[in-house]
């Protein structure tokens, strides 16, 4: 008996592919073929890739959601630990899908999972001090910083052969070293060292946000 093709099939089975393909060669024929289908059946559930990319982003949202809950600071923790633990378990989630800070960035989520949290989010930072504007401000500083270093994160991540992005950081060092010596000694730290870079980052977000805070 063959499967029920419906969006929530089309969408796991789109996630699975993510990781085997990456964002370019993730196309609505291949997911077909995944799922022994013509091409036009997928168009009666999503209309372009752009509407399945959403349904993707929605659907990591709901894990994300669902391990924010098990994983937040409690409620006596300071709106630095709640926007600290909010941007860790965001990046965990995307970082466990191959260009998933890709998918995520853009897209607009087909359902509501998102405002619980975001509702949270603003209520605690407005019992802290913050206005709603700063409060938003405060949260899409700190989720913008993590998007876009989880972006960069994961196009220079090393891949089976040990190469990162397009390039050796060894062939880069010897390529720059002659002329620019700091720039080749400066490939280890860009490229490297992911999850402590993070930190400091996000530590040197959150610092600015309570100096912008209690500025006047």
């Amino acid at each position: 008996m063959a499967t029920r093709l419906d969006q929530a099939l089309v969408v796991d089975t789109a996630l699975r592919l993510l990781n085997e393909t990456g964002l370019d060669g993730l196309t609505l024929r291949r997911i077909a073929k995944e799922l022994d289908v013509q091409a036009p059946a997928l168009y009666w559930h999503f209309k372009n890739k752009q509407a399945l990319l959403d349904a993707m982003a929605t659907a990591m949202m709901r894990r994300m959601v669902a391990e924010a809950d098990t994983l937040a600071a409690g409620p006596s923790a300071s709106w630095q630990q709640w926007i600290t633990d909010a941007c860790r378990t965001l990046r965990g989630t995307l970082l466990d899908y191959r260009d998933g800070a890709k998918v995520f960035s853009g897209s607009r989520f087909t359902d509501t999972t998102h405002a619980g949290p975001l509702e949270k989010y603003l209520r605690f930072f407005r019992d802290s001090g913050f206005t709603v504007a700063q409060g938003v401000n405060a949260y899409t500083t700190a989720y913008h910083f993590t998007i876009g270093f989880v972006i960069e994160e994961q196009g220079m991540r090393p891949g089976p052969d040990g190469r990162r992005g397009n390039f050796d950081l060894a062939e880069r060092e010897a390529w720059l070293a002659p002329d620019h010596p700091l720039a080749a000694e400066a490939g280890w730290e860009l490229f490297g060292n992911y999850e402590e870079r993070f930190e400091l980052g996000l530590r040197a977000i959150v610092a600015g946000l309570e100096h912008t805070l209690r500025s006047p």
